[in-house]
């Protein structure tokens, strides 16, 4: 595991956007499941700049889609599909077909997930993660408690991500309650796995990811056995501890 501590915001996004670009460059075809959220919008913005210049080819990329919310219709502006849409593959100019959907809005979303594991697998598995992380410690939808080995799946949203998606959905009332995500064991078994923080509000629990023994009522913890993981940190989201760089693991 690398920690990478950068000075703000701006260069984590710039750094972001170089970890990324980097795996397309190697593979062009790389399989990347790609993350929502406020935090790598930065990199993704810069990315579609490269693009927008040529230096940046995606025809052959394929984007996996890491989270939704159950019940919502990707046509319906707070999914998390449509943002996906929106920040990454429509800046990027990922072709639609090379785009595999986690269907929450499925008759059946366990089905779906099932789908969506298997399309994973189908690919040879992740060759990058692209992965925020949340106030209490998940990854995606994987809220604790949750096993390194837990599958793509339906999950109950805990109390701290209903609220946290308050602003998204402009109440905490109406935001849905399940949602659908890329199991951990998809996740941790990517070839390389990019966890942006920024901002001192996720200090804490990264500290507590990053230097306390692996649990499930920390999913982000499990990150620790991975086989290759980068940490993009602003300093505002580093403890003393992790502010001098690498850890091994």
């Amino acid at each position: 595991m690398r920690v990478v501590a950068v000075q703000d915001y701006r260069a984590l996004s710039v750094a972001g956007a170089d970890a990324i670009a980097e795996v397309i460059g190697a593979k062009p075809s790389a399989a990347v499941a790609v993350a929502t959220g406020n935090t790598p919008l930065g990199a993704y913005d810069e990315l579609a700049g490269r693009h927008r210049r040529g230096e940046l080819p995606t025809a052959r990329l394929r984007v996996f889609q890491l989270d939704d919310y159950v019940g919502v219709r990707p046509d319906d502006p707070r999914s998390l599909y449509g943002w996906m849409k929106r920040a990454f593959v429509d800046p990027l100019g990922v072709p639609p077909e090379r785009v595999v959907r986690l269907a929450g809005d499925a008759a059946d979303p366990e089905a779906a997930c099932a789908a969506y594991a298997q399309a994973v697998r189908g690919a040879g598995g992740l060759d990058l993660a692209i992965l925020g992380l949340g106030l209490n410690g998940h990854l995606g939808f994987n809220e604790p408690p949750c096993d390194a080995s837990a599958p793509t799946r339906v999950v109950t949203l805990t109390e701290e991500s209903v609220a946290s998606s308050a602003g998204y959905w402009g109440s905490r009332e109406v935001v849905p309650t399940r949602g659908v995500t890329a199991g951990m064991d998809l996740l941790l078994a990517a070839r390389r796995i990019l966890l942006l923080v920024s901002g001192a509000s996720k200090r804490e629990i990264l500290r507590r990811a990053l230097l306390e023994p692996p649990t499930g009522a920390l999913p982000a913890s499990h990150l620790q056995r991975a086989a290759d993981v980068v940490v993009l940190a602003d300093r505002a989201a580093l403890s003393e501890e992790l502010s001098g760089g690498t850890l091994e693991s």
